[in-house]
């Protein structure tokens, strides 16, 4: 049932989590106005607004106009609550889960305002900061407690570092979002954790050339890679260096 829940509430969250990292790079307010179709600007009913079910229904289409509703909608939505009610199975039902929900919303909106506008806005940044040092300092802090600082600074750095010898290859909201990430993982796995990202980014780029989508040599937005990357290095960071180690020896 705990699970069950878990996956509603990453449902909803996800659903609201869209709206969020749609409008706040423009400024605009999450409250008001009602959601409404981008193309046609009809205020949406009720049964228009079911995260996921309503895409369906309606064939990835809007009742009114027909246009197409963009499928990053749903995908938000049900990675969301998928990985709401994975989490408790990799860290357990402890505070931890608090700090691995706290993250995977940030990611969700990163996700939406990246894919959309290419933007990590500062706002989202400085309101999860504070939000997960808190959580690590005094609810599921790291051993020592002073990593998460450390992680921070890493995260920081790495990037910034890279940004200056690649001349602007490193956009500035990907650097201070892994600051932030830094303080969740920590020193050790912040590393792992671009690394992964960068392997992820390569991915994505590959196959985007190979469809299309992606031209060589125009910017991709790289904040969905980090969030696959870091989620992988969070759940699975230390049984990875653990192997690593393993083989070397």
């Amino acid at each position: 049932m705990l699970f069950f829940i878990s996956f509603l509430l990453g449902l909803l969250l996800g659903s609201f989590y869209n709206v969020v990292g749609l409008r706040v790079p423009k400024a605009e307010s999450i409250v008001a106005p009602r959601s409404h179709c981008p193309s046609c600007k009809r205020t949406l009913t009720a049964t228009e607004l079911i995260p996921v079910v309503s895409y369906v229904l309606q064939k990835g289409k809007c009742r009114a106009c027909s246009a197409r509703i963009s499928f990053v909608y749903p995908f938000v939505e049900l990675s969301t609550a998928m990985l709401f009610a994975l989490a408790p199975l990799f860290v357990g039902w402890s505070a931890e889960v608090v700090v691995s929900w706290t993250l995977i919303s940030l990611f969700a909106i990163v996700f939406v305002s990246d894919v959309h506008y290419m933007v990590i806005p500062n706002r989202i940044l400085l309101f999860f900061a504070p939000l997960l040092l808190i959580e690590r300092l005094w609810f599921a802090p790291l051993t020592p407690w002073w990593d998460s600082l450390l992680g921070s600074i890493v995260g920081f750095l790495m990037l910034f570092i890279i940004a200056l010898i690649s001349k602007g290859g490193m956009g500035g909201g990907d650097i201070k979002l892994f600051a932030v990430i830094g303080l969740v993982l920590g020193a050790k796995l912040t590393v792992v954790a671009f690394f992964l990202s960068t392997l992820v980014g390569t991915i994505f780029g590959l196959v985007g050339m190979a469809i299309g989508r992606v031209k060589r040599g125009e910017p991709m937005p790289f904040g969905p890679a980090i969030a696959v990357g870091t989620m992988i290095a969070y759940f699975f960071g230390e049984a990875m260096i653990e192997a690593y180690v393993n083989v070397m020896m």
